[in-house]
């Protein structure tokens, strides 16, 4: 009995040393599959499936890499791609090794080979076994969690994502550096700038560093930044002779220019550039936004007041639901209405000849990129149509950020006007209301003819009238032709009513469009002078084909219309919804914030709060970095991170990410405050240092500038070239803020035909008096579908896309401009003019010109050279009296009537041309003033004027 328990106990345990062996080899092939499955099958479809998997109409070579049947049959060669008994000599091994005298490098091109991380992947697989695991096992292998750290990137997980790839998707983690919390670097105290102490850090050693730059270039380099206008010289001269410490004296003048009024002005330039500022709606119907100032005047407003920026994002946001909702009562009403104008900025359309729903979703994915590109420097519309390529946004991402505009509607709200606002100017209106009143006396003679047309035609054809008589009747005092022909043909059908274009000659059928759709173009002009602003609100989207004028809020917002269910559109198509989602923000950031808000208002009403919110966060690590990476570029030149709007995988990385964080932590630190910032990085030394270096060590240009080694010097932006000619001139009307002016621009891109409303345009008619024409450059009209020549020739940019920063290029078109343009000739004239009066003598001329242009004393050579060619320069024939050029009253316009297919043509009247008063002219002045005109013009065309050091 004893020996047969031994022998039962024996089999036992050979049974059981079966099963475990059986269980570790279960679990040794279920690792194995797993190990494909998480690891070496995305890289197959990533590096190889493109050439090897995708069309089984073009596997390249022959070799087809989707099953490890196909893999050992191999390709054209006959070798199977991977040898079982010696797997490190297997063609597939040794292709990713790229070692050509061995075998054939794959993938080809050595941009696209394989990380050292993947090939030590591949090698592990094949080492292992090579297994490979079925479709069905593959399926379910996809559910389980990855459990093998990723040294080649990090994986990103998005609650709520559709899309397991992108779900499971590996980024390189220096490529997502932007969602990383702000980790505010520790900087030893010291009598160092921490600024200063964060780019040494990254500097080179050996690198020479710039002298401190003179007084006279710090006063001229800070005053050009901060108001965007050249010093005086009674400021150089105060700041040259403070006896105080660089430190202290030059810190007075950066207080000075920040309390100046002409801050705010510079400063909302930046602002606006990246938002696209536009005075009118782009696209074929390129209409004024008659009211699109207000917004321009409370970005004005907001930087002179040093608005916390976390309370400028809510307001621009969603100003109109803090009002609605009384939440904030520190602010006027009628500004936060106002606010929300950065909702309109995009260029936008609704005409009947387009799909309104399409115009709806224009709108929508408009909005949507501007909000990513502006706040959170973030490209958001790659998601549009498929998950992000190279950033973690899936289209469900999005869409739910979209969402949270699905219920916001244009409108034009009222706005009582602020005490601050500047309404000057406002007697303009009475040109567009004669004008109006014009068209419209020509809009009733026309229709008479055709009312008496009409009853011709219900004559001769003996058609029922009972019809039209009856609506005529019912119709108001003037009944309109147009409009009881289009009532009728709703019931009737066009042969019971008089043709469209009954009893016109083809010069009436167009001078009937002209008058008719001049008059709806001049309903949105007539908008400026109104207590409106361009805004939004919250309700159903009502059924609109096309809009004519103006939009209001309807009186119960949420009674009529469609309640939009916002849903992943396939292919960016609104006639496609896919999935419905609901408002939410970018998953990915919260991953690794977790401290950002994670509950999004769902109720019609909130939504864009709860994204306000969300993006003005402190701890919204994109907010903070992306407005301090502006601020930064806005001073030198060049940002941290070198594409502002973009802080994605396809952008360029901080230069100094140490840095860029601690501006981020300090900014919030200080309250939101972006003149505390100015204070911070004017302090520095990187700041104050001088252009110029003397070493003998070798450095490029682009190196030092690169370290801030030397301060980066640059040209003068279009705006400030205008503006500093005028102020230096004597010309320039300084007041803050009101309607927009029209500047004298090129006579022939003025006069150009341009179609809007589908009829013309009126054509550029400047202001009538010099003091209107002559305001800043930011007051002028910006028309999208009129540039001025001028401002565009010298980068300013076009405002249909947000511009992150400004291109710097020198062509020669510039030289036109600049040296032979009209505007800067007259601008050398009225500085000579205001020379010659305020001084005597040639020398004192020569000082005083040297002074406003270039804030420093010329040198004896200088006041030679120029008073001897200014004397030859009297006598010479070439400074004749120029014959005066008298503006145009009147411009005929030919056209073809798109109803008739004839030509006719009609008088446009240039009415501001009768009342204009010309800047000073040649006839004016004697030939010593003409001649030093010609000196001034050398100097506003010199590098020390247009460029700041």
């Amino acid at each position: 009995m004893y020996e047969s328990r031994k022998i039962r106990l024996i089999w036992i345990a050979l049974f059981f040393c079966h099963c475990v062996h059986s269980l570790v080899e279960c679990k040794a092939d279920e690792r194995g599959e797993l190990f494909f499955a998480k690891r070496v099958l995305p890289i197959l479809k990533e590096k190889c499936y493109g050439c090897h998997g995708n069309d089984e109409t073009d596997i390249r070579g022959g070799l087809d890499m989707r099953s490890m049947d196909s893999l050992q049959r191999g390709g054209d060669s006959g070798e199977s791609s991977i040898h079982e008994s010696t797997p490190l000599e297997s063609p597939l091994y040794l292709a990713i090794l790229r070692d050509e005298a061995v075998w054939s490098a794959m993938p080809p091109k050595s941009g696209d080979k394989l990380s050292e991380n993947h090939v030590n992947t591949i090698k592990q697989w094949l080492s292992s076994g090579s297994a490979w695991p079925t479709n069905d096992r593959l399926a379910e292998l996809a559910k389980v969690q990855d459990p093998w750290s990723v040294d080649d990137g990090i994986v990103v997980k998005s609650k709520g994502a559709l899309d397991k790839d992108w779900e499971n998707r590996r980024y390189d983690e220096s490529s997502l550096w932007a969602y990383q919390p702000v980790r505010k670097p520790e900087v030893a105290a010291s009598d160092v700038n921490p600024i200063d102490k964060l780019l040494s850090n990254r500097a080179e050693a050996d690198t020479p560093l710039a002298p401190p730059a003179d007084r006279r270039t710090l006063i001229r380099r800070a005053t050009f930044d901060l108001i965007g206008l050249p010093p005086t010289p009674e400021e150089i001269k105060e700041f040259e002779a403070d006896a105080a410490s660089d430190a202290v004296s030059f810190s007075r003048v950066v207080d000075r220019l920040l309390d100046s009024p002409h801050y705010g002005e510079q400063w909302a330039r930046h602002w606006l550039d990246v938002v696209r500022y536009a005075d009118t709606s782009g696209f074929a119907n390129d209409f004024e936004r008659g009211n699109a100032w207000r917004y321009r005047d409370y970005v004005v407003r907001a930087f002179n007041d040093d608005k916390r920026y976390d309370q400028f994002i809510r307001e621009q946001l969603a100003g109109d639901e803090l009002f609605d909702s009384q939440a904030v009562k520190a602010f006027p009403n009628s500004e936060l209405i106002i606010a929300t104008g950065f909702l309109r900025m995009g260029p936008w359309e609704l005409t009947g000849m387009e799909v309104a729903k399409i115009a709806r979703q224009r709108f929508l994915d408009d909005v949507t990129n501007s909000v990513g590109e502006t706040f959170l420097s973030h490209s958001l519309q790659c998601a549009r149509c498929h998950d992000h390529k190279f950033d973690p946004v899936p289209t469900h991402d999005y869409y739910s950020i979209q969402a949270c505009f699905a219920t916001t509607q244009l409108a034009d709200r009222a706005a009582k006007f602020l005490p601050m606002e500047n309404q000057r100017g406002f007697e303009e209106k009475d040109y567009l209301l004669a004008r109006q009143q014009q068209m419209t006396e020509e809009l009733e003679r026309l229709n008479k003819i055709q009312l008496a047309a009409a009853s011709e035609w219900f004559t001769t054809k003996k058609v029922d009238r009972t019809a039209w008589d009856k609506a005529i009747a019912n119709s108001k005092e003037n009944p309109k032709f147009t409009a009881v022909r289009n009532k009728l043909l709703k019931s009737d059908g066009e042969e019971l009513v008089p043709p469209k274009g009954v009893g016109f000659t083809a010069q009436e059928f167009g001078g009937e469009r002209v008058a008719r759709k001049g008059l709806e173009r001049l309903e949105w002009e007539l908008e400026r002078y109104e207590p409106f602003a361009l805004a939004v609100y919250n309700g159903k989207t009502l059924q609109r084909n096309a809009v004519y004028s103006p939009v209001r809020v309807p009186l119960k917002p949420m009674d009529e219309g469609e309640l939009e269910q916002s849903a992943i559109l396939t292919g960016g198509d609104p006639f496609s919804p896919g999935l419905a989602v609901k408002p939410n923000i970018l998953s990915a950031l919260n991953s690794f914030n977790p401290e950002l808000p994670k509950d999004f208002v769902d109720h019609p009403l909130g939504r864009r709060l709860s994204l306000a919110t969300w993006i003005a966060h402190p701890k919204n690590p994109l907010t903070t970095r992306s407005i301090v990476n502006r601020i930064w570029q806005w001073h030198f030149g060049q940002p941290i991170a070198g594409n502002p709007n973009n802080f994605g995988s396809t952008g360029k990385r901080p230069t100094h990410p140490e840095l860029l964080d601690w501006l981020a932590a300090t900014f919030v630190e200080d309250d939101w405050s972006i003149k505390s910032m100015h204070r911070r990085i004017m302090s520095s030394s990187a700041y104050q240092r001088s252009c110029s270096i003397d070493s003998t060590k070798s450095f490029s240009r682009a190196e030092l500038e690169a370290t801030y080694a030397v301060f980066r010097p640059r040209r003068l932006s279009a705006e400030e070239m205008r503006d500093a000619m005028l102020r230096v001139s004597g010309e320039l009307n300084d007041a803050i803020g009101g309607i927009p002016n029209r500047p004298e621009i090129n006579l022939e891109a003025a006069s150009q035909p341009r179609q809007v409303m589908g009829t013309f345009a009126s054509a550029w008619v400047p202001n009538p008096l010099p003091s209107q024409r002559h305001r800043r450059s930011l007051y002028a009209l910006r028309v999208r579908g009129l540039r001025d020549p001028f401002m565009e020739v010298f980068n300013e940019p076009a405002p249909d896309f947000s511009c992150e920063g400004r291109e710097l290029s020198t062509v020669t078109p510039q030289v036109f401009n600049l040296f032979n343009g009209k505007a800067s000739h007259d601008r050398a004239l009225a500085l000579a003019a205001k020379l010659i009066k305020s001084s005597q003598t040639d020398q004192q001329v020569v000082e005083q010109l040297f002074a406003l242009a270039y804030g420093r004393k010329p040198h004896p050579k200088e006041i030679s050279i120029v008073v001897e060619h200014w004397q030859e320069a009297i006598s010479n024939p070439a400074n004749a009296i120029p014959d005066t050029v008298l503006p145009l009253q009147e411009i005929v316009r030919d056209a073809v009537e798109e109803n008739t297919g004839e030509k006719f043509s009609f008088v446009e009247s240039l009415y501001a041309y009768k009342d204009f008063v010309p800047d000073l002219q040649p006839s004016q002045v004697d030939s010593r003033t003409r001649a030093l005109a010609d000196i001034c013009l050398v100097v506003f065309n010199s590098n020390e004027f247009v460029y700041v050091y």
